[in-house]
């Protein structure tokens, strides 16, 4: 069997190791997932901050071999379906997007952040999620149910990480290839936009 290799980020300033070796797989193992992790990966999502308590959050999860993880592969794109039909654990991110009949315009910011929580917890455990834009949202809303009041946002994928041999040579060289991110001189600004500071 390959070596199975955590991308470890190689940032400007320190950061916890938790965020260092966080990142998104592409190749998984078909191990399960510990029903406890999972749910302590749902709590520390529902431990996320949000606007005035709010929790705009929701999750539609399936497990392997189970109908609802069909179902959800179904809805991603074919890109993804080529390699997260390996996850043992597919779900879609839903935020609240209209609270008391006005737009909630915190609610997908506020899921973002449960779900940043939800990676890192997964991380602590030896897991790594990969989150997806590519799905079929008019489908998932039909499929799952979704009220109009809520918005699916985000497709994802919890596992082990496993060998990048077991993907297709295309995805294989994104998988190997290094982490990188902009530089902070690029992203940090002081007072105007584009001013660095």
């Amino acid at each position: 069997m390959d070596q199975i290799e955590i991308k470890r980020a190689r940032p400007e300033h320190p950061v916890h190791e938790l965020v260092a070796t966080r990142f998104s797989p592409r190749a998984f193992l078909q191990d399960d997932v510990a029903a406890g992790d999972l749910r302590s990966l749902l709590a520390a999502a529902s431990w996320a901050a949000s606007a005035g308590n709010g929790q705009p959050w929701r999750f539609a999860l399936g497990v392997r071999p189970h109908a609802a993880w069909e179902a959800l592969a179904d809805l991603l794109d074919e890109g993804n379906q080529a390699w997260a039909r390996s996850a043992p654990v597919l779900g879609i991110a839903i935020a609240q997007v209209v609270r008391k009949e006005r737009a909630l315009a915190t609610g997908p910011y506020d899921l973002g952040q449960a779900m940043a929580m939800l990676s890192l917890e997964a991380t602590s455990r030896g897991l790594h999620v990969h989150q997806m834009a590519g799905f079929d949202h008019e489908r998932a809303r039909g499929a799952l149910a979704i009220p109009e009041d809520f918005a699916p946002l985000a497709a994802f994928a919890i596992g082990h990480v496993g060998p990048s041999s077991a993907l297709p040579d295309d995805l294989r060289a994104r998988e190997l290839a290094p982490r990188a991110r902009r530089p902070l001189a690029e992203t940090v600004f002081e007072g105007a936009f584009g001013t660095a500071a």
